[in-house]
């Protein structure tokens, strides 16, 4: 979950969406999905490794990750990393968009692990931060120093230091202290407790079959990783509200098991059911055919009966044949108990307390079992706020699934992986303007062979790191200037040259008006309730 001093990996910029007013129009400005999918190699998602994305269609496929495209017409406003794909995908941000929309409480998260200095890298996921808050979020940075501790094994005073420098960038970029949340994990009381009911609800199998953990992984670092689940939930502890993680794809583990354990910590789960029985998910899809299909079959449609459901399953012995046979056998024990749709309401973690008093909440027709309710009228939305509801007023979480969005890895300015260990291959917020100047002008670039060539057959913008940072960052929110470096490039009227000039001044300017805020911030940082000196004193 937290974003890390690691590469980033290719990206290619192919077409943009800009906004005029409320109309969409597609510019030539936009980032496609990597590496041709045909050959392309499986993706590893590690949070602590290198992960690579050679091609981002691939975690669509892979991880179920959504396209943010999907969803980018429901967000107001959307930030220019959306517009231009770098914001490429999420995990179930339509309820987010909403609460933006509508104004209603929600919330936005992300940690970084301190180690080393932030980078244009950084700056992505704190922009991202800054413009969810911006739009009414309640939003939350964290240092992730237990993780950087155990993970990495950083000593207390590094991670000090480090951390000191992300707040200042962070702070500088716009985030609002006094409107959202500063803290680190090792002085969170609030947060240690849950990660400690979370890790309740974890285990060693789970943990290794996610992250390729084995004998050798110490105990800290497992724990580090509850600690990070905990830290997604936190913005929930005082209500359960929408919340977004910004972050890279190799977090996505994290965020995958977030969402189930958001979900088992919950006091009630709801599904649809057909009968007083237990049915998994492929079983109640044949369940529904069965009930739809009930004039077929039965002698009283309105009122078919299991066992004539299971004669019709039999005889028409649709796939799968294990799903068939199995909820066959379950229709002809229930014998001739109507199959009738419902709303089930099944406890998961409730007290009795919470299960008394869900019975009692569920009005109109219902069936209670030792470990369920069945309600035949209400929907399953309704269920599951009912549910919800219940649970907050005798003493759960109520949690809801997070979701999240990713961003795309950076091009390093010398091609390939962008690394911490290659100084020329990144550009740290904290280089002298002038060094960031001179990086850019030593950069890769996407350009042809000469200037002729150029002129007559355009430059590669798609391959360009150069033209990533105007992408990226350079452009800001201006949708038309990303455009015509974009066009200008293409068309042979851009030379590398000119190009990357305008770029170095640009992040030369960009670099001394950060580094003034910073200053600015450096001044009121002990104002913060956020401390900077661990108590911790072991290197």
């Amino acid at each position: 979950m937290t974003d890390r001093d690691s590469h980033h990996d290719d990206v290619s910029p192919d077409e943009d969406r800009r906004q005029s007013g409320d109309t969409w129009r597609e510019p030539a400005v936009r980032t496609d999905g990597g590496a041709d999918a045909a050959g392309a190699d499986e993706a590893v998602l590690d949070p602590w490794g290198s992960s690579t994305v050679a091609d981002y269609r691939k975690l669509f496929e892979q991880f179920g990750i959504e396209r943010f495209d999907d969803v980018l017409p429901e967000v107001p406003n959307p930030h220019y990393l959306m517009r231009r794909g770098v914001i490429f995908g999420h995990r179930d941000y339509g309820p987010v968009a909403e609460a933006m929309r509508n104004g209603d409480p929600f919330a936005a998260l992300s940690g970084f692990m301190p180690t080393g200095d932030p980078h244009i890298g950084h700056k992505m996921v704190f922009d991202e931060i800054i413009w969810h808050q911006e739009r009414g979020a309640d939003a939350y940075a964290l240092i992730a120093d237990l993780e950087a501790h155990a993970a990495r094994e950083l000593s207390w005073s590094e991670i000090d230091e480090h951390a000191r420098s992300y707040i200042l960038s962070l702070l500088a970029l716009g985030f609002d202290p006094e409107a959202g949340e500063l803290y680190r994990q090792s002085d969170n009381r609030e947060l240690q407790d849950l990660a400690f009911e979370l890790g309740a609800e974890t285990n060693f199998s789970e943990l290794q079959a996610i992250y390729d953990f084995d004998g050798e992984t110490d105990v800290s670092h497992m724990q580090s990783v509850v600690t990070q689940m905990a830290d997604i939930l936190y913005p929930q502890l005082d209500e359960p509200k929408p919340t977004v993680i910004p972050v890279g794809p190799d977090q996505d583990p994290h965020i995958r098991l977030a969402r189930d354990l958001a979900a088992r910590m919950r006091y009630f789960g709801v599904r649809e059911a057909f009968a007083s029985f237990e049915a998994d998910a492929v079983e109640r899809t044949l369940l529904r055919q069965a009930y739809d299909a009930r004039e077929d079959y039965a002698d009283e449609p309105e009122l078919p009966r299991c066992v004539e459901a299971a004669d019709y399953l039999r005889e028409r012995e649709p796939a799968p044949a294990d799903a068939r046979e199995s909820v066959v056998e379950k229709l002809d024990n229930a014998g001739k108990e109507p199959i009738r749709p419902r709303t089930r309401i099944f406890d998961r973690n409730a007290t009795e307390e919470a299960f008394e008093a869900l019975i009692e909440a569920v009005s109109g027709e219902k069936r209670v079992y030792d470990e369920h309710v069945d309600a035949f009228d209400l929907d399953h939305a309704e269920a599951d706020e009912l549910a919800r509801e219940v649970e907050l007023d005798t003493g759960g979480y109520g949690f809801l699934p997070p979701s999240s969005i990713y961003h795309r890895f950076m091009t390093g300015l010398t091609g390939g992986k962008m690394s911490s260990s290659i100084p020329a291959s990144h550009i740290s917020l904290l280089d002298d303007p002038a060094e960031g100047y001179d990086k850019v002008k030593s950069a890769t670039t996407g350009g042809r062979a000469t200037a002729e060539e150029q002129r007559e057959k355009g430059g590669k913008a798609d391959e360009c790191p150069v033209y990533e940072l105007y992408a990226y960052l350079l452009s800001g929110d201006d949708d038309e200037f990303a455009e015509e470096v974009y066009e200008e490039c293409v068309g042979g009227e851009r030379l590398c040259g000119g190009c990357k000039e305008q770029a170095a001044e640009l992040m030369e300017a960009f670099l001394e008006d950060h580094q003034e805020k910073r200053a600015e911030w450096e001044e009121k940082l002990d104002e913060l309730d956020i401390d900077f000196d661990s108590h911790r004193k072991r290197e």
